[in-house]
Order: C-alpha cells, then sequence, then structure tokens
C-alpha cells in the first residue's frame, strides 16, 4: 500500500476530521478570492476530500476508466465554470447533504457538530458569496467580511472539541436522507433567490431583503404546519396527501395485488408459481428470469447481462434485469421473492393436508367397515350356533333364518354402499320395536338381558347407527366375559328410543383407557379400541352422544343419547 493510499484510509476512518478540513480547505477557497489560481487548487483539494466523505460511493471501491472519466469532466467542467456562481451552488449541494445526516442523528454532541456545519456552510453562502454577485454594489449594504474570515475559524474550531458517538467515525455511519437533503436545498435556493427578487423589485439592501425573504419563508413555513395536523373539526392536508400516497400505485403494490389474487384463485402450488413470477415481467426492471422449487423449474421472459440470484426455501429465484440493481430494489426483490416462497410454501402444505385428509378418510372409512364386516360374521356365528344346538327345532331354525338372513343382507348392501361412497353415512329407518325384536333374535341363548317396556310403536331409529353402536358395545362386554365368567350384560332402550345404554357387571375401565377413550383410538387387546372411537364419531354425525355413562366395579355402563337441542346449538 502506497503513502498515499495509507493517507486516504487514515482520513477515511476519521470522519469527524475529514468534514472539518474540507471545511477547513473550502475557507481558504474563498478567502483567496484575488489569487484565481490558488483558489481554484484549494477548491480542487477541497472535493478531493469531499469523495473521501461522501457517503454514496465506498471511498475504498477501485474507479475503473469510466468512473475516472466522469471525475475528469467534472472537474474540468468545474475548472472552466469556476467562479462565485459555482461556488453558491456547490456550498449549496454540500449544505443540503450536511443537513440531511442531522435527521439521522440521536446522539446530540454529534447532531450539535453537524448543525455547526451546516451553520458556518449558511454564513458562507449568505455573508461571502452571495454578496459577490450582486449587480449593485450600494444595495449590498455593510460589508461583513472581516466578521467572516475570523469569526468562522472559530466554528471550526468548535467542532473540534465536541465529544461524538463512538459511531461517528465510522466509514458510512452517518446515512443521508436525501428527501430532506432535497428540501433543504429548495429552501436554501429560494431564500437566495427570493433575496435577489426582493433587492430587484423593491431596490431594498441586501440585509433588508434576505431578512424580508427568512419573514415570507417562516410565515409560510408556519401556515403549512397549521394546516398540515388535523385540528377539532377540521382534516388537515396530511390526510390527502397520505391518501394520495397511498393511491399510487407502484409497481411492486401491482405486482402484490396481482399475487393476492392469484392466491385465491390457484390451487395448484407449481401454476401459481409460474405465474406469478411472470407477472413480475410487468415491473420495470425486470426482463426476465429462472425458478427452481423443488423438483420444478421454470423460466420467463429473457435473459439480460444483469442477473441477481433470490436464495429461498424451497424457491430459489434469478432474475435478469435492465439495469443494475441498487441495494433498496435489492431489498424490495428480495422482500417479493420471500412473499411468492410463503404462498407456494401454503399451497404445498394445503395440498400435503388434503392428501392427508383423503387418507384419513380411506382409513376411516376401512376401520368402519371392518368393524361392520366383523359384526356381520358375529351374527352368522350366533346362527351357526343356534342352528348346532337347537336339535329337532327345524321349523324353529327356519323361521330364525327366514327373519336374520334378510337383515344381514341388508347390512351387506349398507357395506358395500359406504365402500363406493366413503362419506355417506346415511342408513335406513325402522321402528323402535321392530329393532329391538331383531336384536333380541340375535343375541338369543348369550345370556344377554334386554330391558325395554311400552316402546312407542310409532318412533323410528338409525338403524345403521343403532347397530353399530350396539354391536360394538355387545361385542366388547361379551369379549370381557371371557376373562371374568360371572360377567352379566344388560341392554336398556328408552320408551322414546332417545337412549340405548348398555351395561355389564365386570371390573371398571382403567383411568389410563379413559382420557383418550371415545375421543381417539386406544391400545386394547380386547376391545375399546377404534371401534368405540368410530362410533363416537359416526353418533356425533347423526346428531346423537355417545358416552362412558357409569364406570365402577360392577356397573359399567355405555350409552347412546340424543343431543338436546339447545346443547347442538351452544357447541355451535
Amino acid at each position: 500500500m502506497t503513502p498515499l493510499q495509507r493517507l486516504a484510509g487514515r482520513l477515511r476512518q476519521r470522519q469527524r476530521w475529514l468534514l472539518i478540513a474540507l471545511l477547513g480547505v473550502l475557507h481558504l477557497a474563498l478567502l483567496a478570492d484575488t489569487d484565481r489560481l490558488f483558489s481554484m487548487l484549494c477548491w480542487l483539494v477541497h472535493v478531493g476530500l469531499f469523495i473521501l466523505w461522501q457517503p454514496f460511493i465506498y471511498a475504498e471501491r477501485r474507479v475503473d476508466f469510466s468512473g475516472l472519466l466522469v471525475i475528469a469532466l467534472v472537474l474540468g467542467a468545474g475548472i472552466t465554470f469556476y467562479g462565485w456562481w459555482l461556488l453558491i451552488v456547490w456550498v449549496t449541494i454540500l449544505a443540503a447533504l450536511v443537513g440531511g445526516r442531522v435527521m439521522f442523528t440521536d446522539h446530540r454532541p454529534t447532531r450539535t457538530f453537524y448543525l455547526i456545519a451546516f451553520a458556518y456552510l449558511l454564513a458562507a453562502l449568505l455573508f461571502w458569496l452571495v454578496p459577490r454577485v450582486l449587480a449593485n454594489a450600494a444595495l449590498v449594504g455593510p460589508s461583513l467580511d472581516p466578521e467572516f474570515a475570523w469569526g468562522m475559524p472559530l466554528f471550526l474550531l468548535l467542532m473540534t472539541v465536541l465529544p461524538l458517538s463512538p459511531d461517528s467515525d465510522r466509514p458510512g455511519a452517518a446515512m443521508v436522507d436525501l428527501f430532506y437533503s432535497l428540501f433543504i436545498f429548495l429552501l436554501i435556493a429560494v431564500l437566495v433567490l427570493g433575496t435577489l427578487a426582493f433587492m430587484l423589485l423593491r431596490q431594498s439592501a441586501y440585509l433588508e431583503a434576505l431578512l424580508n425573504t427568512l419573514i415570507s419563508i417562516a410565515l409560510l413555513l408556519l401556515l403549512i404546519g397549521w394546516t398540515w395536523n388535523t385540528r377539532p373539526g377540521f382534516t388537515g392536508i396530511d390526510v390527502f396527501f397520505s391518501r394520495y400516497l397511498l393511491t399510487i400505485g407502484l409497481p411492486f403494490e401491482n405486482w402484490l395485488h396481482r399475487l393476492t389474487t392469484l392466491a385465491s384463485s390457484q390451487s395448484d402450488p407449481e401454476k401459481f408459481l409460474s405465474q406469478a413470477l411472470a407477472e413480475m415481467l410487468e415491473l420495470p426492471w425486470v426482463d426476465g428470469g429462472n425458478w427452481l422449487a423443488g423438483p420444478r423449474s421454470g423460466s420467463f421472459g429473457g435473459a439480460s447481462r444483469f442477473a441477481h440470484d433470490f436464495a429461498g426455501q424451497p424457491l430459489q429465484l434469478t432474475l435478469h434485469t435492465r439495469h443494475k440493481l441498487s441495494p433498496a430494489l435489492v431489498w424490495h426483490f428480495h422482500l417479493l421473492a420471500q412473499l411468492a416462497n410463503e404462498h407456494y410454501v401454503a399451497k404445498l402444505r394445503a395440498r400435503e393436508l388434503q392428501q392427508v385428509s383423503y387418507l384419513r378418510a380411506i382409513h376411516e372409512t376401512g376401520a368402519r367397515l371392518t368393524h361392520d364386516v366383523k359384526n356381520l360374521l358375529q351374527a352368522l356365528n350366533n346362527l351357526c350356533y343356534l342352528a348346532q344346538t337347537s336339535n329337532g327345532h327345524q321349523g324353529h331354525q327356519l323361521e330364525l333364518l327366514q327373519r336374520q338372513l334378510p337383515q344381514i343382507t341388508q347390512r351387506l348392501q349398507q357395506t358395500l354402499g359406504k365402500l363406493q361412497k366413503p362419506q355417506s353415512e346415511a342408513g335406513g329407518v325402522l321402528p323402535a320395536e321392530m329393532w329391538w325384536r331383531i336384536q333380541q333374535q340375535r343375541y338369543a341363548g348369550l345370556a344377554v338381558d334386554f330391558i325395554a317396556s311400552d316402546l312407542d310403536p310409532n318412533v323410528l331409529l338409525p338403524t345403521t347407527l343403532f347397530d353399530s353402536v350396539a354391536d360394538n358395545l355387545l361385542q366388547n362386554a361379551l369379549l370381557k366375559r371371557q376373562t371374568e365368567s360371572a360377567l352379566q350384560v344388560s341392554v336398556t332402550l328408552a320408551t322414546d328410543a332417545s337412549a340405548l345404554r348398555v351395561c355389564d357387571s365386570g371390573s371398571a375401565v382403567r383411568a389410563e383407557v379413559i382420557a383418550d377413550l371415545l375421543r381417539a383410538p386406544v391400545a386394547s387387546e380386547n376391545g375399546l379400541g377404534i371401534g368405540l372411537y368410530h362410533a363416537a364419531r359416526q353418533a356425533e354425525s347423526a346428531g346423537y352422544e355417545l358416552h362412558l355413562a357409569a364406570n365402577q366395579p360392577g356397573q359399567v355402563c355405555f350409552e347412546l343419547r340424543r343431543c338436546r337441542p339447545d346443547k347442538g346449538a351452544a357447541d355451535r
């Protein structure tokens, strides 16, 4: 590294001294008004220091030939047109940049440091530069040149003793608000031009014209500030300005609107992603792009020499733009890519959930069909058992088969109907009295007590639901009897068929089973597993409730009961 590079690096690391140095060199350039060559050399050194201080381009960046050519052209134009008007424009730009830095500074001494620098530049403009371009020297009034020449260095001396924040000397630490800088530039321009206008139209002295311009600007700003904020009973102009900003219709806003519309209308993830990214061609910066999302890939538009990668998971996007994107545009496009990625991931998860729901429906349908077939096999076993044990009663056997076989055939048809339409749980209805006699005949000889009296012959009950619940509960109780030989099983039906209760005199259901019983499949070796869970879900869909009514040693009861209308409304 050359000594000149080391010097530039040290100056770059000391932003405070760099600003003080460029202001000091500018002061020398202003005072050397009689020696044009020396003043121009001081201004060139000042411009070099400004290049190191400016926050837009890193000073460590190597300048290529085109950059050097631009700098040479700017300096050549400055040397050619060097004079008071050039210095007025230059000092105004410099004051606007320093004033824009103040808006991003929270540390009070640092803010004071930049305010003093701004005050020096404003004083140099109003007390030294503008009076020198006035055509009528008689209107200048009393000269303040000695005060400026010897008083302004005190401002620079004060800047050297102010304590700054620890990060103020870091390169690029102080940002510049371009909006405030532009606003300050326009205010200074209005101040200078307004002063010249007062002097021209009213033939006022310079200081008087300057004071009149300051008063006019202050009154105008006061009026704007008063009408900006909302007052009681009045709407400020900030509402209209905000409404205007919200309805500008920026390209990014239009793309986000199309993205939202597409997300609500397109359910396929790959088609959504392809169409959403193709909509980016409407943005003025985009020529085309390529995308990769898992095993799928695609492209839109054409290629260009400027490519930017936006890596995500699972979306990886490469955009081809007409120009090299600024950091702000890169951040915006990164945000757009993230939004497209989030919508794509959401649609992938929605498709997975749909597949899981489909598999769950198949699983639940298969489980219900398995229990239906099991119950039918049990009914056939009962018929075979009765046929084998009833010797000499062939007439009774034929009568029993004539009654049971049509019921078994009907239930097989219902099972096949569920297999063809898994979501359908519809079934026929039977009078409660007839259904009750059928159940007594099916479980005749199995030591099951059926208790019911005065059943209403006009009451109908859903056959599919009651068959499924009764078969599950009775089969579980009969399996339980294999380990508890003295167990007694009873079935009770309410007079209006609103409740069916199955009880046994065996041991109580274990506490660890009760937590998930009827709410989820439970592990069991002899019943009370998945069958009761599906029976409970089937009861809910039909407007009934299956619950454990009693759980004590010697009395374990499950009850199927019709839900009350007020309870159903409360659940909804």
